[in-house]
């Protein structure tokens, strides 16, 4: 495959292996290829795939899922939307893949959709992306690009649904003094497999707010990395998971601050319930050398419900200058607070209902941050849904 971007552009590797790359243990030497082949296909043991499942991922890691499927995009609300191929020139504005599965998916799409919001402007209602899975059964690959030009502002909703085994890479590209505020939500089918690469690329002085929601699928992979091209970016990422028996919930990021005086804030959190239910959560923040000024801490936190369910939580953060104004990370996981039960138990309140308050409580923090009220009520409904199980 040719392309307009060369992998020398995009970083080094250590040293070579079979024809394939090493990748550097730093997060600031990690390799970045739009080459399948200039990655080892993994097989479980690497750092970066140790807690994923490789079986369950059904190819996606080393080429014997092909494409027999299309993912569908629709979208609604005020934006432009282009449908291009992987020659134009705007495709990797927002990163360039850094795993084998993100480099298959740029090799295997067919067309990339582009949703564009103009320059200086402010759409009054949300931009809707909805995207449909293959189907059951079905692989597909795709690629998909939003784009908030100079001082634009903007909310979008992303909704995934539907089912299907798919890789794709998602670009959020912030222009300089814009706003772009995503809440994107992955409510597959139960047989749905997913790994998926976000990249955001932040201009001077923009602004990034991500929400991420993941609720369905078999097994959700999402690696996230947010860049900083100019001073003043500021990063917010949120995200809220709950996984039931089986499933696997993946949730990988990485924070890369290489220019003086930005921000980032990362919380998560994840209630997880049944036999095998599995939460990952690895959150990366690094601060390179130029980087003064920078401002960042992350939070991870679970709620582990019943016996048998397992949360992985490993917060990194690696600095390489003391110029800084702030740096911080910190996870906790546990089971129910007894003495909550127990306050709330002896004014008369069932269990059932307690267990589920202390829920409600603990995702409150976070569902609060949503802006569009029709999406903070579908997922509080799902929450809901997802609580009546407990209780059951």
């Amino acid at each position: 495959m040719s392309t307009t971007k060369t992998d020398a552009q995009h970083g080094l590797a250590e040293h070579s292996h079979g024809g394939a790359v090493v990748p550097q243990s730093s997060r600031g030497e990690r390799f970045t290829s739009y080459d399948v082949e200039a990655f080892e296909v993994p097989g479980g043991r690497e750092e970066d795939w140790r807690f994923t499942p490789m079986k369950r991922l059904k190819g996606l890691h080393d080429g014997t899922a092909t494409a027999t499927g299309t993912l569908k995009v629709e979208v609604t609300g005020a934006a432009s939307v282009e449908t291009v191929g992987r020659e134009d020139a705007r495709i990797g504005d927002g990163g360039v893949p850094a795993d084998r599965v993100a480099a298959q998916a740029w090799s295997s799409f067919t067309e990339a959709t582009i949703v564009t919001v103009p320059k200086e402007t402010k759409p009054e209602g949300p931009i809707t992306i909805t995207v449909h899975g293959p189907g059951a059964g079905e692989v597909a690959f795709g690629h998909l690009q939003v784009r908030a030009e100079q001082f634009a502002e903007a909310v979008v909703v992303l909704d995934f649904r539907g089912s299907g085994t798919i890789g794709d890479n998602v670009e959020f590209v912030v222009g300089d003094g814009a706003q772009l505020r995503v809440v994107s939500v992955r409510d597959w089918a139960d047989d749905a497999t997913q790994v998926s690469s976000e990249h955001a690329k932040l201009g001077r002085d923009a602004v990034f707010r991500h929400f991420a929601v993941t609720l369905g699928g078999d097994l959700v992979r999402v690696n996230t990395t947010v860049s900083y091209g100019d001073r003043g970016g500021d990063a917010e990422l949120l995200g809220l998971y709950f996984a039931d028996a089986g499933q696997h919930l993946e949730h990988r990021m990485l924070v890369d601050h290489a220019v003086p005086n930005c921000r980032s804030n990362v919380l998560y959190k994840g209630a997880l319930q049944g036999d095998s239910a599995h939460t990952v959560w690895i959150g990366d923040v690094l601060i390179r050398a130029a980087a003064e000024g920078t401002d960042t801490y992350e939070l991870n936190r679970n709620l582990v419900l019943t016996e048998g369910a397992r949360a992985d939580s490993v917060p990194n953060l690696e600095i390489e200058t003391g110029e800084i104004e702030g740096a911080g990370h910190a996870s906790a996981t546990g089971r129910f607070d007894d003495e909550q039960l127990f306050y709330l138990q002896a004014r008369g309140i069932p269990e059932d209902q307690a267990r589920r308050l202390v829920v409600r409580g603990f995702f409150g923090e976070l569902l609060q941050k949503i802006t569009v009220p029709e999406v903070r009520e579908r997922l509080e409904a799902a929450i809901e849904a997802e609580l009546a199980v407990v209780g059951a």
